[in-house]
């Protein structure tokens, strides 16, 4: 049975944005689409009370317009639509389970040019166990590809490249499985990066060029086995002497989709998704894949 593209819907212009991004990922994958909107009521029987029918109603609204929407723009895919009556992280997490992926919008804040992902995406990026993409309410088709003859984003135009953060420290293979198929599946290059930092400064004006070439070797050694595997993607290296937020931050610039791993680490107190997936999350402006791992 194939695994849908699952998508959370609370009626925001993000989620919108995040519904026809999945949408457009489950024709590329070939899988179904399913439409989620968590709610929490006190009673699943319907009510008399206006106040208590209120948020039925407009639960069901979401779901409808949602619906709507997916089916005049992407008529191809298969579609389902579920309410939960749970708190949303945790009906969130629960339906990302039994998906491909899961799809949330995330809230662009001005002043930055990036996104701030809410307390829900936050909490639900934390205890996942599938992939969690994060869209930002001005992605559009055009945005995902690369700029036309006239030098515009054209939905016609070869897809923008898939940037992948690769840490060789703790290395995971969910991580570069989902960013090669991403990169497949859209016939786009890849580009891996890594950030290696110095313990112990060198001295003025000199460079270590040792911990530069075996970080490249390195890398390489890893990339090997996925390009043989994948030999269709045409695969980019980038290592530096940085931190590694930083230098993923700038090589997502002008990316298509943008891959970091996340470790499952359930905190005792608030959300804990790492520094890499934390920075990148509120920074980058290209849909964000966290990648939960050991």
């Amino acid at each position: 049975m194939l695994r849908p593209v699952v998508v959370g819907l609370d009626g925001s212009r993000e989620s919108l944005a995040a519904a026809d991004w999945a949408a457009r990922e489950a024709l590329r994958r070939g899988v179904p689409l399913r439409l989620v909107h968590a709610w929490q009521t006190g009673s699943a029987e319907p009510s008399d009370l206006p106040e208590l029918e209120a948020p039925r109603h407009w639960a069901r609204r979401i779901l409808r317009e949602a619906m709507d929407r997916v089916n005049e723009r992407y008529p191809q895919v298969y579609l389902s639509a579920e309410q939960i009556a749970r708190p949303a992280s945790d009906a969130l997490v629960a339906a990302g389970a039994e998906g491909e992926l899961l799809v949330l919008g995330s809230r662009a804040f001005s002043g930055f040019g990036g996104f701030l992902a809410g307390s829900v995406a936050l909490a639900t990026v934390a205890r996942a166990t599938r992939p969690v993409v994060l869209v930002r309410a001005d992605e559009t088709p055009a945005s995902e590809r690369m700029p036309g003859q006239d030098g515009k984003p054209s939905a016609r135009a070869p897809y923008r490249e898939v940037v992948v953060g690769v840490d060789l420290a703790r290395m995971c293979e969910d991580v570069l499985v989902f960013a090669f198929e991403s990169a497949v599946v859209r016939s786009a290059p890849l580009r891996a990066v890594h950030a290696w930092q110095q313990s112990i400064s060198p001295g003025p004006g000199a460079k270590n060029t040792s911990a530069q070439e075996d970080a490249e070797r390195e890398l390489a050694r890893v990339l090997g086995p996925w390009r043989a595997k994948y030999p269709t993607v045409e695969v980019h290296e980038v290592v530096a002497n940085d931190r590694p937020a930083h230098l993923i931050q700038g090589a997502a610039a002008d990316a298509g989709l943008l891959v970091v791993g996340c470790r499952n680490r359930p905190a005792k107190v608030g959300t804990h998704t790492g520094p890499v997936a934390h920075a990148v999350m509120h920074h980058v402006r290209c849909p964000v894949a966290i990648v939960p791992h050991e």
